[in-house]
């Protein structure tokens, strides 16, 4: 997993929501955000096992801001 990934989240209240990582943590955790105002999820720290990856990848300097990731996302 890598910054700028799209991914689907599989768990929680956010679960079948498209979210972009825009960190990595450590081997386990990611970053991602969302942003709320386009798909609803909120950043958070994200266990990998949580998330499938999707072959689209997003241009994005780590720690992005949600502004500049609503504009690169269809």
């Amino acid at each position: 997993m890598d910054v700028g990934r799209i991914c689907v989240k599989l768990k929680g209240r956010e679960a079948g929501s498209r979210c972009v990582i825009v960190d990595v943590v450590d081997r386990n955790y990611v970053i991602v955000t969302g942003p709320p105002e386009v798909t609803g999820v909120r950043r958070r720290r994200v266990n990998m096992s949580h998330l499938q990856p999707l072959d689209e990848v997003v241009e994005i300097s780590r720690n992005a801001s949600d502004e500049e990731i609503a504009e690169l996302l269809p």
